[in-house]
């Protein structure tokens, strides 16, 4: 393999690590929001189980 080759590899590496970490960055990001989400539905179906009380 030639240099300007070995160059052009490590440049798709390193664009493959970014779209990797980028992804789990927002993986994490959408836990976060989901669990979130289902916090607040617990929440609503808890307040409409008291109000009928």
């Amino acid at each position: 393999m030639t240099t300007p080759q070995k160059w052009v590899l490590f440049g798709v590496v390193k664009v493959a690590l970014l779209a990797v970490a980028v992804g789990v960055v927002f993986s994490i990001y959408g836990c976060n929001t989901v669990q979130g989400l289902g916090q607040d539905i617990e929440k609503a179906g808890e307040a409409i189980q008291r109000s009928t009380k």
